[in-house]
């Protein structure tokens, strides 16, 4: 009898992330991720997958984010009643991420049916913060390194991937085949979390592939935004970063910290972290001390590098004040939340910036942004572009191809297979490429919905 995955998601694109583990009557999803990007990508998340949530019998999760946790909330509520098993972590976040992610779909929808925007009457959210709250009863969670049975005879075991807090890797043990999933992985040279840990061995190995198609760049994050700031400073202006809640806004702030140490910019410069989820995230940087680089001095300095904003009175008050400031607000594609308020203030006047953190999937706002689009949607509306757009393309907290190849490298024998993964279709094919010339292993880049042998 044959162990099969099925690729729900996370193939051929960089959302989504769902693949579904059988073996003798038994089912398994490793990541439930929300599809974000194109609306094509996006629908999918309104139709039924291919399995009731009732066939599934365990979900593991590698970590937070949403293209690989968004859609659990939508699962609980349509019946899935089994354990959701993750690392302390990710759990952490999940409690921030998943409510916070109900709430904007309510926002979004009551802000369309409102302006009657939407060509649906009444526009729904995917799901409601009540959904998202709901579901994290069902979480389990379990250190790194020690394994763990989701099912009789279904062995787990966690390893640390970097990219995030919390974020794993995952062996799974079933019907004598071993598969490692990798998660997202970070980089060995991250400024804020520390490196994956090398990979165990596998018969067959899923890989992330976001990154797969190039090499970052040896300039730094601290050398690539100094010049950046120092630009906004001396011309009054107002930087719109859009930033993940997770993460990136972290890695963000400490290096605003490390830049006005080093005198490369005023002291002076305000900042404001306006997303109440990354002020929550950046707090449990010191509950997770082992999983980053950060002092127990760095993190309180990057609890206090920027004015926290909560409230949306709060919010709505950055409005009235002057540059130069700098405004990291979520989300990080500028898909929805409170940063669309800042770009629709802001980004029309060519004094102001509007700095882009990490990867923008195709179909984002973000990604218009990145292409030079020199107008933008926003709640219904065209807005001009005239700020300077500034890319980071040093800001990422996935490896990159060099990096991916090294990491499975590493593994020492070669795996049966390798499925590449989470990846546009050119990064996730030059990344099998490689894999089969330079490793010299067998790799295929899955079809969305096509079940293969483990």
């Amino acid at each position: 009898m044959n162990v099969n995955i099925t690729f729900l998601g996370g193939s051929g694109t960089v959302t989504g992330s769902k693949y579904l583990v059988r073996y003798n009557g038994k089912s398994m999803l490793v990541d439930c991720g929300l599809f974000q990007g194109y609306k094509q990508l996006r629908l999918r998340n309104w139709q039924p997958l291919p399995v009731t949530p009732h066939q599934i019998d365990a979900v593991v999760l590698t970590h937070a984010h949403l293209d690989h946790s968004g859609y659990l909330p939508l699962l609980a509520r349509d019946g899935y009643t089994h354990a959701i098993h993750c690392t302390p972590g990710t759990r952490d976040l999940c409690t921030i991420l998943l409510p916070d992610s109900g709430h904007l779909q309510e926002e979004d929808a009551a802000f369309l049916n409102r302006h009657q925007l939407s060509s649906h009457s009444p526009a729904l959210p995917l799901y409601t913060r009540l959904d998202a709250l709901h579901c994290l009863k069902q979480f389990q969670i379990h250190a790194f390194g020690k394994a763990f049975e989701p099912l009789p005879g279904w062995r787990v075991t966690f390893s640390p991937a970097g990219h995030i807090l919390g974020a794993a890797s995952v062996l799974l043990e079933v019907g004598g085949r071993r598969i490692l999933f990798s998660g997202d992985l970070g980089r060995p040279d991250d400024l804020l979390m520390n490196p994956p840990d090398a990979p165990p061995q596998a018969d067959t190995v899923l890989i992330e592939s976001t990154y797969g198609d190039r090499e970052h760049p040896r300039e730094s994050l601290l050398e690539e935004l100094g010049p950046a700031l120092q630009r906004l400073a001396a011309r009054g202006g107002i930087a719109v970063v859009p930033v993940f809640a997770v993460g990136r806004a972290q890695v963000v702030l400490h290096a605003i910290g490390l830049l006005k140490a080093q005198g490369v910019v005023p002291a002076s410069l305000k900042v404001f972290l306006d997303s109440p989820m990354a002020v929550s995230t950046t707090g449990l940087f010191q509950h997770h001390m082992q999983e980053h680089r950060l002092s127990g001095r760095e993190v309180q300095a990057l609890e206090h590098g920027a004015t926290m904003v909560q409230t949306p009175e709060q919010s709505k008050g950055l409005a009235k004040l002057h540059g130069p400031m700098v405004i990291l607000s979520a989300s990080g594609m500028a898909t929805g939340g409170r940063v669309l308020h800042h770009l629709a203030l802001h980004a029309g006047d060519h004094r102001n910036m509007i700095i882009l953190t990490g990867h923008q999937a195709p179909g984002t706002r973000g990604a218009r942004l990145a292409e030079g689009e020199k107008t933008i949607r926003i709640h219904g509306q065209d807005v001009a572009v005239r700020a300077e757009v500034v890319k980071l393309s040093s800001a990422s907290a996935h490896a990159d191809g060099n990096q991916l190849i090294a990491w499975l490298r590493s593994m020492g024998h070669a795996p049966d297979q390798v499925y590449v993964v989470h990846g546009e279709m050119g990064a996730s094919d030059l990344l099998r490429q490689r894999i089969e010339h330079e490793l010299r292993w067998r790799a295929a880049v899955p079809e969305h919905g096509s079940t293969l042998v483990a």
